[in-house]
């Protein structure tokens, strides 16, 4: 799949085969994420890998939104390391490109992946940050389900609208 196959054909997905995912396939993912721009290359992201199903019952405790546990064979935090960072504020930026790579590459690999959101939802973040006894500064930033989807979904609606471009100014309709 090239690349903006990947992009345009990306969906998110909420319900997975009772199938593991291969190791290499987790370590493309993380390469891929690891591979994501960063401010001044701070690279302030990392990651836990999960994949014990009592920690996606309590997770599912915590976060309203993560039911797709209850058949993902393994999840990813992504975590910002604010030891890591030297422009404040820009891990969240930082951890945004990295979850998108995963994303992607999950996709381009015969995976599906949904980003359930953490940060900046405070209850979730620190419930999560005891349940995986994070440092005081890692934030937990996003959990990603992965796995083999058991859904075909349809193809993505059309979205690009030049409604929402303008050229060179706010009042200026982009057409080039």
């Amino acid at each position: 799949m090239d690349t903006l196959e990947t992009i345009y054909t990306r969906r998110s997905i909420r319900k997975y085969l009772a199938k593991p995912v291969e190791p290499e396939k987790i370590d493309t993912l993380l390469k891929a994420a690891m591979y994501a721009p960063s401010a001044m290359n701070e690279q302030p992201w990392r990651f836990i890998v999960i994949a014990d199903r009592n920690l996606f019952g309590k997770i599912m405790q915590v976060h309203p939104y993560a039911a797709m546990l209850n058949t993902a064979p393994l999840a990813i935090l992504v975590c910002g390391d604010l030891n890591l960072e030297q422009i404040p504020g820009n891990w969240v930026l930082d951890c945004s490109n990295a979850t998108q790579n995963l994303l992607l590459a999950a996709h381009a690999t015969g995976l599906g992946a949904v980003w359930c959101g953490v940060y900046p939802e405070q209850g979730r973040m620190g419930a999560l940050a005891d349940m995986f006894h994070l440092p005081r500064k890692v934030v937990p930033f996003a959990l990603v389900a992965v796995g083999y989807a058991d859904v075909n979904p349809p193809a993505p609606p059309e979205r690009f609208n030049l409604e929402r471009v303008c050229l060179n100014d706010w009042n200026s309709p982009y057409r080039i």
